[in-house]
């Protein structure tokens, strides 16, 4: 049996999201998925290496469910809840990414372009890849936190700090894809 779901609409999702916030504020809990990861590379074993990651990660348990549920859940909406693997993007997006040579634009999630197999095997995408992911790594550590503490658990909480870097995420993001990623390709 094929079951088709649509996404849920902003009145649902919204409210669920802030009922977690509100629970991790009354339990003195901030959310952020850095924060989850720092969790994990704390249990493998990192704070030999970085006193960033000498804490005793027992006391964060919690994270790991967090990745836990995103994964799964994640897995869920993609393979059982989902009735397209299309993303829903605008035709002038679709032709803007035609233009430098990205051509599943609006098909799937993560262009193949990118993210194939055979991309992976290409130095320039390697090359590109591994920027992006230190950039990303070093930015969250530097803002002390990534988009999604931020932007949902420190917005929430009125946090000043927060809000500026919610608007630097929004500027790099705007500058990069405007005029760094069409020079790229």
């Amino acid at each position: 049996m094929d079951f088709i779901f649509e996404p849920w609409p902003w009145y649902v999702g919204g409210p669920l999201i802030a009922l977690v916030l509100f629970s991790l504020l009354f339990l003195n809990k901030n959310f952020g998925m850095s924060s989850n990861l720092k969790t994990i590379c704390t249990l493998c074993g990192a704070g030999k290496t970085s006193s960033f990651f000498q804490f005793d990660w027992k006391t964060q348990r919690w994270n790991l469910i967090v990745i836990l549920g995103a994964s799964v859940g994640g897995w869920l909406g993609a393979n059982a809840l989902s009735n397209d693997l299309a993303v829903d993007i605008n035709n002038k997006t679709v032709e803007q990414l035609k233009t430098i040579n990205i051509h599943s634009g609006g098909t799937q999630y993560m262009p193949e372009e990118l993210f194939s197999l055979e991309a992976m095997t290409e130095p320039k995408t390697l090359a590109l890849l591994l920027l992006g992911g230190f950039l990303v790594g070093f930015g969250t550590r530097y803002a002390g936190g990534c988009t999604s503490g931020h932007a949902i658990s420190g917005l929430s909480n009125l946090q000043l700090v927060s809000l500026f870097a919610v608007i630097g995420f929004f500027i790099g993001g705007i500058l990069m894809s405007h005029f760094v990623l069409p020079q790229l390709f």
